[in-house]
């Protein structure tokens, strides 16, 4: 009797050590497995955000060579110029001034300025900086501040390809406090050839002969987040005409997707 009670009791504990086993090697396996989904899930949601700076530049050259080019016809500044300046003073288009107040330039305020306002740390602590309705209006401005401060006049006796000489002038004449600024933007228009855009007759702005007003055709990729609403607020275009000029099906837009945009000057 005495014997039976014992093995009983050994068949006891031995079953309920391998269930806590079990359990243990079950709850171990969920675990891996949790944080293995949790870890394709985190890449998944961030694959649209993997782009390397190369091809980030790329994309903003794509985007804003044709306002460059554009700027140039208008105003004599290398269109080289104007995208490495955008390049670097917006963080290829994803610094905060660039986001948070379509400011490409990292243009202050200053005394007439009437548009509206955002406040960074630059220089000095809360300065004032200017805010655009788009991207383009800051592009627009860009050319009007050079070309009416008497500093900058000097750089328009350059020649319109002369990108060493600009580069030089605007450190000089006070555009930036970075001792390197010249050479950075030099750099930028090497590395990516912005050159190119110095030597080329402006064909990406055109005239609309049902209006006969002038518009420049951008390019935006649909990044995560974007609507058609969103966009067509961000540059300040009707609905109908991105689907229109895109040929857009059901409304529908995709990540990675490039939409021709067509802004009126």
């Amino acid at each position: 009797m005495r014997l039976n009670i014992k093995l009983m009791l050994v068949l006891i504990i031995s079953l309920t050590i391998n269930s806590c086993g079990l359990l243990k090697n079950n709850k171990q396996y969920k675990s891996k497995k949790n944080q293995k989904s949790i870890k394709q899930s985190s890449v998944i949601e961030n694959e649209d955000q993997k782009i390397t700076s190369f091809d980030r530049a790329e994309l903003y050259i794509k985007t804003y060579s044709s306002v460059a080019k554009s700027e140039m016809n208008k105003y004599g500044i290398p269109a080289s110029i104007t995208l490495a300046q955008g390049l670097l003073e917006s963080g290829m288009g994803i610094g905060y001034l660039a986001k948070n107040a379509n400011n490409h330039f990292g243009i202050k305020c200053h005394k007439n300025w009437k548009g509206g306002r955002i406040y960074y740390d630059d220089d000095e602590k809360g300065e004032c900086f200017r805010v655009y309705l788009n991207p383009l209006e800051s592009y627009y401005d860009h050319s009007i501040f050079l070309k009416d401060r008497s500093r900058y006049s000097f750089l328009f006796d350059l020649k319109s390809n002369d990108y060493v000489g600009w580069a030089k002038g605007l450190k000089k004449a006070g555009y930036a406090t970075d001792p390197k600024y010249s050479t950075k933007l030099i750099s930028l228009i090497e590395r990516y050839n912005l050159s190119r855009f110095d030597n080329s007759n402006l064909k990406t702005s055109g005239l609309n002969k049902k209006e006969g007003k002038k518009y420049d055709i951008i390019i935006h990729k649909v990044l995560k987040g974007d609507t058609l609403f969103s966009i067509s607020k961000k540059y300040n275009v009707e609905i109908k005409d991105l689907i229109d000029q895109n040929k857009i099906k059901n409304k529908t837009i995709y990540i990675g997707q490039y939409i021709k945009i067509k802004v009126k000057e």
